[in-house]
């Protein structure tokens, strides 16, 4: 297979729960594309002495079937089960007799595990009971269970009250790459792209291993992004409702929110989403943003430190690029290279490298030594001020500092002019009277390139630039 690229931190865990002497449960989950299956299959060289795995919108009968063909795919000789007890006996007598047979560990792979658990199934009593009563006896076994439905997952394993209470021993969350994960994949495949390059389609795919497995690298960046995107047999044009009826049941609401969350730069609360979608604001609708939150798609963040109702800000890129240019009536098969470097594109570029900052903030924390210093990050909207103000992030120090980070794009090395540098004082004092600050307030500005050196360059005494997002934290 492949080599696993980017994945170094999860492969030292693996290694570490299979060289324990004891029964291991692991729970690996993380968005659909992300390369749970490819990670696990990857580091077991498909040793596996069981592997299964769920059908998408399966019938209980048409998962009970795949999980009998596999016990039969692993040595078991005897008649199908009819209940899902039955089924993990069976796996059970299968490990015990191979466990007599030989020493080393007994490899247990179950896939796509929420989609075995039908409605009133009992699935999960039976894999809890299995654990429990047999497999966990076996100081050699080594169960991983996956996932790409991530609340499902979330909720009736890592966080299940009932039966399943505490039964993993680890758990491990995949998350997409970042730039720096991202620019090893590209070194691997021998991509030639300059650092600013690699950002741009970063800012379209994000870091989703499946989507950066499509790009090619002898093409350049906007002929792939026209493949990917406009071209008449373009392979990402169905994606976007495939991903999310894989992992939603209701999938149109679910992407309904999207919708709306990426109108709005800074986010809505979950009463303005509920307004918009003319929709409940109750426990149903707050259930699917946990659910959106879950799978890496939104992120949910509080107006400055003080805990409240929360705003919710789309934070997936592919998402994101999909509801900007992808919804439209567009019948240019060479769209992205026709509009290089026009407003349209430029700006977009600008919003969403806010986005790209915000998801590597422990990059921005080691960029400005903070280190070694207890710290929180969080974004902050005005109550007050008109026009409305917003920060996208600040980072509180234990020692009264807050450092505003301002994110700007662009192509070339980053020029403050007196226009902006009053607009960021502006801001700065907002913040400062808004919050009432006893301790100091200062600026960062995070760019692309460098920030050039003029009278206005003061405000940002230090900046961190591109260069600091790509590397390894």
């Amino acid at each position: 297979m492949e080599r696993i690229i980017g994945r170094e931190r999860e492969i030292e865990k693996l290694q570490e729960y299979a060289d324990s002497e004891k029964a291991e449960f692991i729970a690996l989950y993380g968005r659909r594309r992300v390369g749970k299956t490819f990670l696990v299959r990857s580091f077991f060289k498909d040793k596996f002495d069981f592997y299964a795995t769920g059908i998408i919108d399966g019938s209980m009968a048409e998962q009970m079937e795949a999980f009998h063909l596999a016990l039969c795919r692993f040595g078991y000789k005897g008649v199908k089960a009819d209940t899902w007890m039955q089924a993990f006996g069976q796996l059970a007598d299968l490990l015990e007799t191979k466990n007599r047979r030989r020493s080393g560990r007994l490899v247990v792979f179950i896939d796509e595990l929420p989609c075995f658990d039908t409605t009133r199934s009992g699935f999960l009593h039976a894999l809890d009971h299995f654990w429990n009563s047999r497999a966990s006896w076996m100081s050699n076994i080594f169960l991983v269970i996956c996932g790409s439905a991530t609340s499902w997952m979330i909720k009736n394993i890592v966080n299940n009250k009932a039966g399943l209470h505490k039964r993993t021993t680890h758990n491990i969350h995949l998350r997409p790459f970042t730039l720096h994960q991202t620019e090893l994949y590209f070194q691997y495949h021998k991509f030639r792209w300059p650092r600013i390059t690699i950002l741009q389609m970063y800012m379209i795919l994000g870091g989703v291993p499946y989507y950066l497995s499509m790009i090619d690298p002898k093409k350049n960046l906007p002929d792939n992004v026209d493949s990917l995107f406009f071209a008449e047999d373009a392979e990402l044009k169905g994606e976007y409702r495939r991903l999310f009826s894989s992992l939603f049941k209701n999938a149109d609401l679910y992407m309904d929110i999207l919708r709306v969350l990426s109108t709005r730069k800074y986010g809505y609360t979950r009463k303005e989403i509920a307004e918009a979608l003319k929709i409940a604001d109750n426990g149903h609708l707050c259930t699917m943003m946990e659910d959106l939150e879950y799978c890496d798609f939104v992120r949910r963040y509080n107006n400055g430190a003080a805990k409240n109702n929360g705003i919710y800000q789309l934070m997936d890129f592919y998402t994101q690029f999909f509801y900007a240019f992808c919804t439209r009536s567009i019948t240019d098969e060479h769209y992205w290279r026709n509009h290089l470097g026009t407003p349209e594109q430029n700006t977009w570029y600008g919003l969403t490298f806010e986005k790209v900052c915000m998801w590597h903030v422990r990059q921005i924390v080691h960029g400005l030594h903070f280190d070694t210093i207890a710290h929180e990050y969080y974004s902050w909207r005005s109550k007050e001020c008109q026009p409305m103000t917003q920060i996208d992030m600040i980072i509180d120090r234990a020692d009264g500092i807050a450092t505003i980070c301002e994110m700007k794009y662009s192509k070339d090395d980053y020029s403050i002019n007196e226009n902006e540098y009053r607009k960021l004082i502006r801001r700065l004092e907002s913040f400062e009277k808004e919050t009432r600050r006893k301790g100091g307030t200062q600026i960062s500005i995070v760019t692309t390139y460098a920030l050039r050196d003029n009278m206005y360059a003061e405000i940002s005494p230090n900046h961190i630039t591109m260069e600091q997002l790509f590397e390894q934290v």
